[in-house]
């Protein structure tokens, strides 16, 4: 992904553009069309990633006391078709659609944080576990039924990941002796975790996404260059050129 400036930009009600990539529902779908070039290789990636809701939902959860960061998820479970110029990265399967917002920059107000979206029954168990900058924490386990619509569940005792190959701490949710595991290791950095991950809730096994974030690292001095060289950036963006 590349960050862009304010040029590149477009947006309405139905669609937003950010360079030659774009975002657009249509029919009760939201198409994600990418023009994009890798790092570190810059190899061109084409496509589409077609995502269908079973239901969307109308909630927000806000993160903080003062409703400075806020967790929307859009289709807490969906169809996922994947469409991209590279073998292998054609697709269908199950997936979700969810964002974060924020008025002001997540290492400013969490130390850590860990999520997971588990599919269980037609629906799906979210799960939200983090540490404030002020020394409180958040634990919540939220259900979601094939129409989205969010109900609170028993939150299943925590249970520890072993730490990612930058050595970031891991922890999700399990049910009592149960050991969750990773099953595929899907984006690795000093300060993030991504990874599939096989777990048991209510009885019920699922195999969903897990994520950890540490964001003491994220903030370090000696991290923040190498994002710079990482992540290409264009501050202006004319049409139907890719930079």
């Amino acid at each position: 992904m590349t960050d862009r400036g304010r040029s590149a930009l477009k947006l309405s009600p139905e669609r937003i553009d950010i360079g030659p990539s774009a975002m657009e529902w249509s029919a009760n779908r939201l198409i994600v069309s990418i023009d994009e070039m890798s790092t570190p290789h810059g190899q061109r990636i084409r496509g589409e990633v077609e995502i269908t809701p079973s239901g969307v939902t109308g909630v927000e959860m806000p993160l903080t006391s003062d409703g400075a960061h806020v967790w929307r998820p859009f289709a807490p479970r969906a169809k996922i078709d994947v469409r991209l110029n590279r073998p292998g990265w054609t697709w269908t399967g199950e997936g979700y659609f969810d964002a974060n917002f924020g008025t002001r920059a997540l290492e400013a107000d969490f130390s850590y944080w860990s999520w997971g979206r588990f599919p269980v029954g037609d629906g799906a168990a979210c799960f939200y576990d983090a540490t404030r900058r002020d020394g409180t924490r958040l634990h919540t386990a939220i259900g979601f039924d094939a129409q989205g619509l969010p109900q609170t569940i028993p939150e299943p005792p925590a249970a520890t990941l072993p730490r990612s190959l930058w050595a970031v701490g891991r922890v999700t949710r399990a049910d009592p002796g149960h050991q969750p595991r990773q099953v595929m290791n899907m984006l690795d950095a000093p300060f993030y975790n991504r990874a599939a991950v096989r777990t048991r809730i209510n009885g019920e096994d699922s195999l969903g996404i897990y994520e950890a974030l540490d964001l003491d690292r994220f903030r370090g001095p000696w991290l923040m260059p190498m994002l710079a060289v990482r992540v290409p950036r264009r501050a202006h963006w004319p049409a139907g050129k890719l930079p």
